[in-house]
């Protein structure tokens, strides 16, 4: 496996542990559908929340808030809708990222919701 997926894989599972400890519900880890994928599904006060997890080994990015461009952004809009049809859900659903930087053995983490 590369390095850049492992350090995926870790990231998504600190994501996850730091969405437990807040009280979300994981509906979903790595969900698929077709060529779609969502890295983490949550119920949360009531709403579904579809978590786009991004891990880097250094804090040097461009803006934050355009880490996800609107192509990567029309991609999970479609697979949340993928999801809610395949589950035949109606809930409300909220967008988040949860950013997590990686550095020998520590990191940080900034959950963006909505």
């Amino acid at each position: 496996m590369a390095i850049h997926n492992i350090l995926g894989k870790k990231g998504e599972e600190i994501a996850e542990s730091f969405l437990i400890k807040k009280q979300y519900h994981i509906a979903a880890r790595n969900w698929r559908y077709k060529k779609l994928e969502l890295d983490i599904v949550a119920y949360h006060e009531n709403k579904l929340i579809v978590v786009e997890v991004k891990t880097r080994s250094t804090e040097f990015i461009e803006n934050i808030y355009e880490i996800i461009g609107r192509k990567k952004q029309r991609l999970i809009i479609d697979a949340a809708n993928a999801y809610l049809e395949t589950n035949h859900l109606e809930n409300e659903v909220r967008f988040d990222v949860i950013f997590i930087v990686v550095n020998n053995g520590t990191y940080n983490l900034k959950h963006i919701k909505d």
